[in-house]
């Protein structure tokens, strides 16, 4: 594994999630889904804020746009140091296990500032109609694009017991979220360098 490798692999990654999602934002509109199988759908909704939908706004003082703003640099800057992070390690010729992780964070993380820098000032809104792509009027404007996210995994849908405590009758899904490629490409790279974290960093051996 080197460096040459690994953006084969970045720019498969970044193909396939915006294709997808170029996809969804021009045949669906907002929370319209599809069902693929009884536990897998394919669901648009759009993510303003960080993991999980959170937004700065919700946490710190701030509006809205300046939270999303905030969080789009940020992510800018976090791209910038996982790339230095890939290239270093290419360079020391680190283990391919982990080149490889380092590859599909960095292409997950590149894909989802494609859409938070990007999308704002291509596509016009989703709501209750089908987004056109260069949008003569869009919906955002540079640095504040939404995140396009669709895929949805209901692995169990019931309705809790009377008996549980606090959410007793309540509805449950399992899984909930929403996410995209880009998503699963950072959880991949995360899980396979917790797995195997020995063989990505193995320690040097002293002479």
């Amino acid at each position: 594994m080197n460096l040459k490798k690994s953006v084969l692999i970045i720019l498969a990654i970044l193909l396939v999630d915006q294709i997808v999602k170029i996809y969804i934002k021009t045949h669906f509109a907002l929370q319209e889904s599809v069902d693929v199988f009884s536990w897998f759908k394919i669901y648009f909704i759009e993510n303003e804020g960080a993991a999980w939908g959170t937004k700065l706004s919700d946490i710190l003082p701030l509006s809205d746009k300046t939270g999303k703003l905030i969080l789009t640099i940020f992510r800018l800057f976090a791209i910038t140091g996982i790339g230095y992070w890939l290239y270093e390690s290419a360079k020391t010729k680190k283990p391919g296990i982990l080149l490889c992780c380092i590859a599909l964070i960095f292409a997950g993380a590149f894909g989802n500032i494609i859409d938070s820098v990007f999308y704002g000032v291509i596509f016009d809104h989703s709501n209750g109609q089908v987004a056109t792509l260069f949008a003569a009027e869009p919906y955002g404007s540079l640095f504040h694009g939404k995140v396009v996210d669709m895929l949805y995994f209901p692995l169990i849908s019931t309705t809790l017991p009377d008996w549980v405590p606090v959410w007793g009758g309540e509805s449950f899904n399992f899984f909930d979220p929403v996410f995209n490629i880009a998503d699963s490409a950072i959880s991949v790279g995360v899980i396979i360098l917790l797995i195997f974290n020995k063989k990505a960093f193995p320690k040097e051996t002293q002479d």
